[in-house]
């Protein structure tokens, strides 16, 4: 049975499930390798993994996701995961994540860029106290001189993006690549004061995130791969919304994760956004 019949096969049954329950790892299951940034990880979010230094959730969404495929998970996403620390040590002492990979790896799932680009720091450097005009905006910082330097960055980082997702292809040959990109992490004209952000920065920082994750969308079609976006899946759900409908969360969060990162509820749906993308595939 082909890897696109038998995930469609364990798809379609499991990620419809309205709950997680334990799955048994069967000989015959899928190996599931998931790659990435902290976005994928889940900074305390829930319980962590004894590798402390990566701030890896037992449930962020490759977990979520490997529950409801019956998959046989190898997680080594990473916060603070930079493209570098797929071939290098990251850390210093880390092994490669790509040395998770091989021939018999038949699923990869990867979101990576943000921290290439910074848009945490670019995020934060957003952050106004009070009201215009007492402060400086961002985006006019950043597009001073009519050039947007947070998009130059973006579009600089698309070769080393492309080179990845070419090893990924490469040391994986038989596995399914599907790229994850970035949520919603603050809807248009944000929402001052709740998160103290002016709307144009607001709307400027978001349009960003939304342009690495296009990034990711080209490199990953170009590469043979697919790309999952995560901005519909969490509109709605973004920092300014009410504390218990939020999937992200903001410069305070309103529960124990990660200032402006996916929260449990976030890693949840997203986890199961996955498991459908992976389950609907045709054979």
């Amino acid at each position: 049975m082909g890897i696109r019949r038998r995930f469609a096969l364990l798809g379609a049954a499991l990620a419809a499930a309205t709950a997680l329950s334990p799955t048994a790892q069967a000989a015959g299951a899928p190996e599931y390798v998931a790659l990435g940034d902290s976005a994928a990880a889940g900074p305390l979010v829930g319980s962590q993994n004894p590798n402390i230094v990566c701030l890896r959730s037992n449930t962020n969404y490759p977990r979520v996701a490997a529950q409801l495929l019956g998959a046989r998970l190898t997680d080594v996403t990473c916060s603070g995961a930079k493209l570098a620390a797929f071939a290098g040590h990251q850390w210093g002492f880390l092994a490669p994540q790509f040395n998770a990979l091989s021939e018999r790896t038949d699923l990869v799932t990867v979101t990576i860029g943000g921290n290439d680009v910074d848009l945490v720091g670019a995020a934060v450097s957003c952050l106004n106290a009070f009201p215009e005009p007492v402060g400086r905006s961002c985006r006019d910082r950043y597009t001073a001189g009519g050039h947007d330097q947070l998009a130059e960055r973006i579009d600089a980082i698309g070769p080393q993006v492309g080179r990845a997702f070419a090893e990924i292809r490469r040391r994986a040959p038989h596995a399914r690549l599907l790229v994850v990109g970035y949520a919603t992490y603050i809807r248009p004209s944000g929402c001052y004061p709740t998160q103290p952000m002016w709307a144009r920065d607001a709307t400027y920082i978001q349009s960003n995130v939304d342009r690495l994750s296009a990034l990711l969308s080209r490199e990953a079609t170009a590469h043979g791969g697919e790309f999952l976006d995560l901005a519909p899946v969490s509109r709605g759900h973004d920092a300014c919304a009410p504390p218990h409908q939020r999937y992200i969360e903001g410069v305070v969060p309103s529960r124990f994760t990660a200032p402006l990162h996916p929260n449990a509820a976030g890693m949840d749906a997203f986890g199961r956004a996955v498991a459908t993308a992976v389950g609907s595939s045709k054979s």
